[in-house]
């Protein structure tokens, strides 16, 4: 019984992330409304029925992929911060704020994180989903700069906020450039002095 239930939560979890991983490919290329849930079922090699037992429906299966890219960005902005070598929050800032406007210029994190996200999931889930990966690593480094007078003691959680609404509109910013290059060089620069005027 044990094992056979291990193997029904395996293969439910292998239908899982089949699905996660298809639905990502094709929302990287095209926009949500372009996708039809057809033609995930058929990329994951699943049943329609297997699409709705595991998400509601085609925005959850969203959802899904886009806290999925979330998780790995952050996951690689805290390898980029763990490797700089830098021990200066400051700078482990500007190197992590940097590493988040590198992810968001790659098409697939572009299209799903910034082009599509916000309107598939309405501003308030994008934010919260968004918040839910990235906020506990800015507070942490906040906190870490106030501990060794880098930064003036205040409220770590507002002051979070704003810096990753900031870093949130800079991605987004980059999203609808003209040009690309351009705008990542300028809003990179502009973050970096936000980030370096709050030093004490």
């Amino acid at each position: 019984m044990k094992g056979n239930r291990r193997t029904q939560a395996s293969r439910s979890a292998e239908t899982r992330d089949a699905l996660v991983a298809a639905g990502r490919a094709l929302f990287a290329g095209r926009s949500f409304g372009e996708v039809a849930a057809e033609e995930i079922v058929a990329a994951a090699g699943v049943s329609r029925g297997a699409l709705y037992h595991h998400f509601a429906d085609k925005t959850e299966l969203f959802a899904a992929v886009f806290e999925q890219v979330e998780a790995e960005v952050i996951a690689r902005i805290g390898e980029v911060i763990a490797v700089s070598g830098v021990s200066d929050p400051i700078a482990l800032m500007r190197a992590g704020a940097g590493a988040w406007l590198d992810a968001c210029a790659e098409p697939a994190v572009h299209r799903i994180a910034l082009i599509d996200a916000p309107s598939v999931l309405g501003q308030m889930r994008w934010r919260e989903i968004g918040s839910r990966y990235g906020l506990g690593l800015v507070e942490d480094l906040l906190a870490q700069a106030i501990g060794v007078g880098r930064i003036t003691p205040q409220p770590i959680p507002p002051l979070a906020h704003v810096l990753l609404g900031a870093l949130r509109e800079g991605a987004l910013y980059l999203a609808v450039a003209e040009d690309p290059k351009r705008a990542r060089r300028e809003v990179g620069e502009t973050i970096d002095r936000m980030i370096e005027a709050l030093a004490a």
